[in-house]
């Protein structure tokens, strides 16, 4: 499954989602050297970043952002501009098409070491050697760093006394899923910018647009927890409002091509999700990601809460290289299990049925 962001052209078009517009406009009427854009995952804070980087580096600005037309903006696209200097990690970079310096690319092909899924500290290096560098076109440079907290203590603090000092005309750009990850001194020094939720009608509206339909649209929000990204990633990936609204009575029933597809990180997002909800309705709630008719029977609470508790640990290591099929029987036994053990007396069947 892919994971594609909200409004990943970084001018506005078909895909360029209305609220990171309203966003945009608002960041280009500020003053600074650096920003830190926050919030949640799905909310599109590398797309913003890579539109304010492509705003000051364009050079027939527009009142709605860049022009998308001059060489400079050509050379955003095709990943080649001198003066923009993007920071991921290698399997980041990689997956999205920017390229690695030849040391670290040479490396990775001659199978030396394995592309890494942190920034490293020679790339920070070599970034800040960037912005000392005079402008190669004339209109100042751009350091975009996503997600910055992939960085680790040594990479930061490479990166801090550039930003407490920045030498010439360079902006910085730091977009976060995670931003009380960074180093205190880091934020300090960074204008913040809150990420912006879109309201639901909002969100419907522009995944119409982009050609999913209503009920689509409605079922597949809802589990994606209203990012809208989320759900035109999952439809790109030919999910459907039906397989999401079967997948708890499959995974119930203990049926491993349930969640056939998946990456680690997203078989547990769903199960998380899942959990969640079988917690809220043992808890009298209303369950947030599934309807509560297409959920079986709740295992009893305090399963749910030690399960909860191993699938977030397992989350956490979630990047390492398991065995996927394995963890996929894995995880879906775990599942069958505790509906076993819920019975068929259970009084949320009852309801729910």
């Amino acid at each position: 499954m892919s994971t594609t962001a909200v409004g990943s052209a970084a001018t506005p078009g078909s895909a360029w989602a209305p609220w990171l517009q309203q966003q945009l406009q608002h960041l280009l009427a500020q003053r600074g050297h650096a920003w830190l854009l926050q919030g949640p995952s799905g909310l599109g804070q590398q797309a913003l970043g890579l539109a304010l980087a492509r705003y000051w580096l364009c050079e027939d600005q527009q009142p709605a952002g860049a022009c998308g037309t001059c060489a400079s903006c050509k050379l955003v696209d095709a990943h080649t501009h001198p003066d923009l200097c993007v920071l991921m990690p290698e399997t980041a970079m990689i997956a999205l098409g920017w390229p690695l310096d030849e040391s670290s690319q040479k490396k990775i092909d001659d199978k030396e070491r394995k592309a890494s899924r942190e920034i490293r500290v020679e790339a920070m290096r070599g970034a800040v050697e960037f912005s000392q560098r005079t402008s190669a076109r004339g209109r100042g440079k751009v350091l975009l760093v996503y997600p910055a907290e992939r960085m680790n203590a040594v990479t930061a603090n490479a990166l801090l006394k550039t930003l407490e000092e920045p030498p010439g005309d360079v902006k910085f750009v730091l977009a976060s899923e995670a931003a009380h990850q960074l180093l205190p001194t880091i934020r300090s020094r960074c204008l913040s910018h809150n990420m912006l939720w879109p309201v639901e009608a909002q969100s419907r509206q522009w995944l119409q647009e982009q050609g999913v339909d209503a009920d689509t649209a409605a079922v597949l929000l809802r589990a994606a927890g209203g990012r809208p990204a989320d759900v035109l990633a999952w439809t790109e990936d030919q999910v459907s409002a039906r397989q999401w609204r079967q997948l708890p009575r499959a995974l119930a029933q203990g049926d491993v091509q349930a969640l056939a597809g998946r990456s680690p990180a997203q078989m547990l997002d769903v199960l998380i999700k899942l959990c969640h909800d079988w917690m809220a309705l043992s808890s009298g709630a209303a369950p947030r990601f599934f309807d509560e008719a297409d959920l079986p029977a709740a295992p009893a609470l305090p399963a749910l809460v030690t399960w909860s508790a191993e699938l977030r640990k397992l989350l956490r290591h979630a990047e390492h290289p398991y065995n996927a099929g394995l963890l996929q029987e894995t995880l879906v036994a775990q599942v069958h299990a505790l509906c076993r053990q819920a019975g068929r007396s259970s009084p949320t069947r009852a309801k729910a049925a």
